[in-house]
């Protein structure tokens, strides 16, 4: 079949798409003629290689998308304004808030949204003429593509790094970690894509989530609504919380902690979608970036008066996703880790230089962090406030004082109290490491000072999870997989975390939260002032820090409590699983619903794929299905919902698994998680055991750091367990802070007269 009014036709697309018309007959002329033979399109393959849309054409795609990704930043952003003046902020806001990118992540995802939507608009005009058969990247030359990649600001990204070869630059890390690894710098730094240890597994090969399509079969089933997932496998059966005797809350506050350090994945910077202008708050349509979480039918917890939860999917990294061949490689979608790989304390100091400079206190020369100028707990610091009452979405809060939301190096700061401690009890440790150093050597500057400060404060971080957290968590037959002593830097492994491990493996923690937010006295009783909260009314919720005790009857509740224990009628307690991030009734979310709906996302391979990747068993059956899981109910379950083990994500088919012997984590999980910690251990120059970080002597004063000491060095706490990871009912196992060992920090104290004299 020809197009008898070819030229009209295109005519239209390039008119109607708000492309600039006036040499419309400059691309009829170069472009091919179809035919239709036996419905399937055929283009000469000649013309096609020398096809060309024209650079006028490519400049007008590139500035219409930059204008409708503009307009839809700030459509989302007035709207989110609307909301906080109106009072009305839902738990989908509250999500967005801290998976909104900012500062340099911003920039970079923007730039993504914009070559994207460039793209998909060249794609929609070439498809509108060539049948659905063509790929966009077949009609754009070379120069077309770096043209995009420029104006887009793509590029930047893939311009190459000049690493310093100095003192400086050999003695700390920079902040967003690029240059740790100086033959590759941008391996494990901000910004820069999740590693893929096997290939993604998109709905289309490409870039669509898994279940995008509700008539789409893998491995010959249709997959279950997460949310079906969630109520038949996911809830705790009879609200019977078990517990962890063996391991404390802390311990599951300090994966949470760690988790922060390590991996964000951003979501869009927008909750419209580009071209239509669907809000993803209002629609239960599939335009990206909404990605909606249906409700079925007979759900007890929203009555079937919503049809879906909104989701937005994960933010692209430039240049990949429906592209064909692009940037040299083939372009399925990858998603963003917002923060640097390494265990470096980024969480306190942020991952780019704005935010850094942000959040310290420029007022003297003493490398100090910001400390809140309105509060302070006795004496004793708090975090800086980020914005003002009237922007803040803590101070609105129905039950809310009004105190603003904190400030800290990471955005997820004011999720719970438990985290919000965290950051208070570090940010205190900080600028008690940082005056000690001045006192010991009053010549550093102020910047010698932060450094060596936030250097001490990666190596506490590196030694408590490798020595207190890890093994309690992978067990020994794992740690002596993956983990043996350590031999030094590799600069051949890849540090950057594995999509598979923030997007699965190590949001296992969910299911070890208990329900309640305990907060004790001096005796680690009830504190009669400041009861235990449920779980949801600690979101958000700094003002109770502020106004309700400090953070000493929170970290005291960490300390004297258990963990959930993982069992398998019993996953997922209902303050996150039916309340999360609810500060009113209206539409709360459900973390497990997220976690199943965010490995779709991000097109993570199925159960079986990872446990072939680890060299285990493929349970094909029923009957092997219940031999690993231990559990034949459960097995049928699973394959009720699912067809077949090929098609449960990752992350619910290990937490589903028995704990390993000596762990926590099942077979898989502890794999996927021994084979992260030792990239990113073994690939980290700056790792604290590497010859030339530290000094013998210091490395000695670093062994003994635990957290235990640092609560006791920061709060007015005077009993704590020697192991802050070991659940022990008080007064069993608890001490008195005097008997805590502490880091001697006279190993940093600098010989001035050596110096001098070796100048002279």
């Amino acid at each position: 079949m020809q197009y008898a009014s070819f030229e009209d036709v295109l005519h239209f697309d390039v008119c109607f798409f708000g492309f600039s018309c006036s040499s419309v007959k400059y691309y009829t002329t170069h472009l091919p003629r179809c035919s239709d033979d036996k419905n399937n399109l055929e283009i000469d393959n000649t013309l096609l290689s020398s096809l060309s849309l024209g650079s006028s054409f490519v400049h007008s795609a590139i500035q219409e998308a930059i204008k409708m990704v503009d307009r839809a930043y700030k459509e989302s952003r007035d709207g989110h304004k609307l909301k906080l003046a109106k009072r009305t902020l839902t738990s989908a806001d509250l999500l967005a808030y801290f998976k909104q990118p900012v500062a340099e992540t911003r920039t970079v995802v923007r730039s993504a949204e914009y070559m994207e939507t460039a793209l998909k608009l060249i794609q929609r005009n070439a498809n509108s003429i060539y049948k659905h058969w063509l790929n966009v990247t077949d009609l754009l030359t070379q120069s077309d593509l770096d043209t995009i990649s420029r104006i887009t600001g793509c590029s930047a990204a893939f311009l190459p790094t000049v690493c310093e070869d100095d003192c400086w630059s050999n003695r700390y890390r920079t902040i967003n970690s690029e240059c740790n690894n100086r033959k590759k710098p941008h391996l494990g730094a901000a910004n820069v894509a999740f590693a893929r240890w096997l290939p993604a597994q998109y709905e289309d090969g490409f870039s669509l989530p898994k279940g995008w399509s509700r008539r789409t079969l893998h491995s010959g089933f249709h997959l279950p609504l997460v949310r079906r997932v969630s109520n038949k496998i996911l809830q705790v059966a009879n609200q019977i919380v078990p517990l962890d005797q063996d391991n404390a809350h802390t311990f599951v506050q300090w994966g949470q902690w760690l988790d922060h350090d390590l991996d964000l994945a951003p979501q869009s910077g927008s909750i419209q979608t580009f071209n239509e202008g669907i809000n993803c708050d209002k629609t239960c349509a599939r335009r990206s970036p909404c990605f909606p979480i249906r409700i079925p039918r007979n759900d007890f917890r929203f009555n079937n008066s919503v049809g879906c939860m909104p989701f937005l999917r994960s933010a692209p990294v430039c240049g990949t996703g429906k592209l064909g061949l692009f940037f040299g490689h083939v372009s399925v979608r990858e998603q963003l880790n917002a923060v640097t790989a390494f265990i470096d304390s980024s969480m306190v100091y942020g991952n780019a230089k704005s935010i850094a400079n942000r959040i310290r206190n420029h007022t003297t020369d003493l490398g100090l962090l910001k400390v809140n100028q309105n509060y302070s707990d006795n004496g004793l610091e708090y975090l800086p406030f980020s914005s003002s009452e009237q922007e803040s979405p803590c101070a609105m809060n129905p039950n809310s004082s009004g105190v603003p939301c904190f400030l800290a190096g990471d955005g997820r700061v004011n999720e719970h109290l438990g985290l919000l401690s965290f950051h208070v009890l570090f940010l205190r440790e900080h600028n008690r490491l940082a005056r000690a150093l001045k006192r010991l050597n009053q010549h550093w500057s102020g910047e010698t000072i932060y450094q060596e400060a936030r250097k001490i404060m990666g190596a506490f971080h590196q030694i408590i999870t490798f020595r207190d957290y890890i093994p309690r968590l992978i067990g020994p037959a794992a740690m002596q997989k993956f983990l043996p002593p350590y031999t030094g830097y590799n600069d051949s492994i890849d540090p950057r975390i594995a999509n598979v491990f923030a997007t699965a493996c190590f949001r296992y923690a969910h299911v070890t939260i208990q329900p309640l937010v305990h907060r004790f006295n001096e005796s680690y009783q009830e504190h009669p002032q400041y009861p235990n909260l449920p779980l949801r009314n600690s979101f958000f919720s700094p003002w109770r820090v502020v106004d309700q005790g400090g953070v000493e009857p929170i970290l005291r509740g960490l300390l004297a409590n258990p963990a959930k224990r993982q069992k398998q009628n019993r996953m997922i307690v209902d303050e996150l699983r039916q309340h999360l991030f609810e500060l009113t009734s209206r539409l709360p979310l459900d973390l497990a619903s997220l976690n199943l709906q965010r490995s779709r996302d991000h097109g993570l391979p199925g159960y079986n794929a990872w446990r072939k990747f680890c060299g285990l068993s493929e349970p094909n059956s029923v009957k092997d299905l219940t031999v690993v899981l231990r559990n034949s109910r459960l097995a049928r379950d699973l394959f009720k919902l699912y067809g077949t083990p090929d098609n449960i994500e990752p992350w619910l088919g290990g937490v589903s698994e028995p704990s390993v012997r000596g762990g926590r984590l099942g077979p898989l999980l502890a794999c996927l998680a021994g084979q992260q910690f030792k990239n990113l251990r073994d690939g980290d120059r700056f790792w604290w055991e590497h010859q030339g970080v530290f000094t013998d002597s210091q490395q000695q004063a670093l062994k003994q750091i635990s957290l235990s000491r640092v609560i006791c060095d920061n709060t007015r706490i005077e009993e704590v367990p020697r192991d802050a990871f070991r659940f022990r009912t008080y007064p069993e196992g608890y001490v008195r802070c005097t008997q805590i060992s502490q880091v001697d920090l006279s190993a940093w104290k600098e010989n001035v007269e050596g110096i001098l004299a070796n100048e002279i």
